[in-house]
């Protein structure tokens, strides 16, 4: 390893959980610092909720393990990801005492300034199926497969919500949390995905990948919204007051976390997420569209399918309302939950469908958050009707596809850190219909037609320019060259190099 290259860990919890938005983020900025030749990077893997079994360390025992006690180590880990690992009685006690006092241990360590959360090594080499598979198949192209899971990772076995709560706890005595310290003594910078609720060793600088401040400024759209809304302020404050450094994904979300705390101006950048490489221009066929949707159908709710009786029932079902040729959709993608704004769109679609044209019908691609059963209950006729579908799962080759031949991508939501959705939309070649959001004008510029979010007939006069009216076609090519234009800031190569360039200041300032 050279000794003038920045050593970087990488926070990797959100690789662990969906396909889009932050863990979709995480996984392409991994694979994008692994292209720095001046970034030594490693991984940290830190669940949740569950406690991660130990890898191995440097100390004079552990050097000492034979090759096979070492795979058993990185072997337990794995297990660790979705249960308890085997132990013997003697340490199943032990573990049993460690977890259910963790927090309370955490809290007291750390009011004493005592706390230091140790990480261990966790080899790839012999586990890369485990990596590949558990942490960037979901976003990631197969030819990446080597580079990344070449990279170790280190391990923190308490877990995230554990360090949580422990800094919560502190509040009872002190007017600001005290987080524990996360040992990163070995690593120049440690870059987090969303406020960290710890601090790091004297010689690491912090860097937050800054994505939004929603549970601050609409805690009433999020999930757990006690919980959610406390742990991102005060994590977010005891990362300002510790002075990381702030890598914003938007300079909305930046001017938004500095109307909180504008002692973080001078600490805080903006760089745009990348988006992957799965989404370009191709003449595919508009018949793979009805196919992808039948596949795709989203089965784990009853409140996203008809109710059938038999098989035969549900394939005449499918084959009538997917069989129509041509088979006209506009699209939205993004988890279903309120801050999405789902009923605006609903309420738009069915206008239209009322009133200009009764077959144009409505594909959304995203599960189910939270707080979705009163969205899904207007959604139920249209459903049951066959006039709109909901999928799930979809692969990036598939929402290319589904992209390309819609009618317009429509992105309405209330509020958001970046939006891939647009952007995807616009690098494979579709229309873009945006809710008119700070956010969506800085990343959307003026490939977009925007409407305003709160107003049914905004939303519907936005589509009907895109669609049906007179000037329809020159506008659709207007958006679309914007498109091709706009989304090209986003790539890899245009972002990279501002990557390299924060991570070499921020390095530079550490040693000053």
């Amino acid at each position: 390893m050279s000794e003038d290259k920045l050593k970087v860990l990488l926070e990797l919890r959100p690789a662990l959980e969906g396909f889009a938005g932050i863990p979709q983020e995480t996984r392409l900025l991994f694979r994008g610092l692994c292209d720095i030749d001046n970034v030594e990077l490693e991984g940290l893997l830190i669940p949740p909720f569950r406690r991660l079994a130990r890898g191995t360390t440097e100390g004079l025992l552990q050097r000492r393990l034979s090759q096979a006690r070492k795979i058993n180590r990185y072997s337990r880990v794995v297990v660790s990801l979705s249960e308890a690992p085997f132990s013997s009685l003697l340490d199943a006690l032990f573990d049993y005492f460690v977890r259910r006092s963790e927090t309370a241990r955490l809290t007291l360590s750390n009011l004493l300034g005592l706390s230091r959360m140790k990480l261990s090594n966790f080899e790839t080499r012999y586990f890369e199926d485990f990596v590949w598979r558990t942490l960037f198949s979901k976003t990631l192209a197969a030819s990446d497969f080597k580079l990344v899971t070449s990279k170790n990772h280190k391990i923190c076995s308490v877990g995230w919500d554990s360090q949580q709560t422990a800094g919560l706890f502190t509040l009872t005595f002190s007017r600001y949390p005290t987080f524990p310290r996360l040992d990163t003594r070995e690593f120049d910078i440690f870059l987090a995905q969303t406020p960290y609720p710890a601090r790091v060793s004297r010689n690491t600088t912090m860097v937050v990948r800054y994505h939004d401040a929603i549970p601050i400024f609409m805690p009433h759209t999020i999930n757990s919204k006690k919980k959610h809304q406390a742990h991102h302020f005060y994590s977010l404050m005891g990362n300002v007051r510790s002075g990381a450094h702030f890598a914003c994904v938007s300079e909305a979300s930046r001017q938004a976390l500095l109307s909180v705390f504008p002692e973080a101006e001078r600490r805080s950048v903006t760089i745009h997420n990348m988006v992957s490489h799965h989404y370009f221009r191709e003449e595919s066929l508009a018949e793979r569209v009805p196919q992808i949707i039948r596949t795709r159908l989203d089965r784990q709710s009853e409140s996203t399918v008809p109710k059938f009786l038999t098989l035969r029932e549900t394939e005449l079902f499918y084959r009538r309302v997917l069989g129509e040729r041509p088979f006209r959709y506009v699209l939205a993608v993004s988890t279903v939950e309120p801050r999405k704004n789902h009923a605006r769109l609903l309420a738009a679609w069915e206008h239209i469908q009322a009133e200009v044209d009764p077959e144009l019908k409505l594909v959304v691609v995203g599960g189910l958050g939270w707080e979705f059963e009163t969205i899904m209950r207007g959604f139920r006729s249209a459903i049951d009707q066959g006039r709109a579908f909901f999928t799930n799962s979809v692969p990036a080759a598939d929402l290319r596809v589904l992209y390309r031949h819609a009618l317009a991508t429509v992105c309405p939501s209330l509020g958001e850190g970046f939006d891939y959705s647009g952007v995807e939309a616009m690098c494979s070649g579709g229309v873009v219909v945006a809710s008119d959001i700070n956010t969506h004008r800085e990343v959307y510029d003026d490939a977009a037609e925007y409407f305003d979010p709160y107003s049914t007939a905004s939303a519907v006069t936005a589509l009907k320019r895109v669609l049906y009216g007179a000037d329809a076609a020159r506008r659709r090519e207007e958006l679309m060259a914007a498109g091709a234009r706009v989304s090209g800031r986003y790539l890899p190569a245009v972002l990279l190099p501002k990557w390299r360039d924060f991570l070499d200041r921020v390095a530079r300032e550490r040693k000053v």
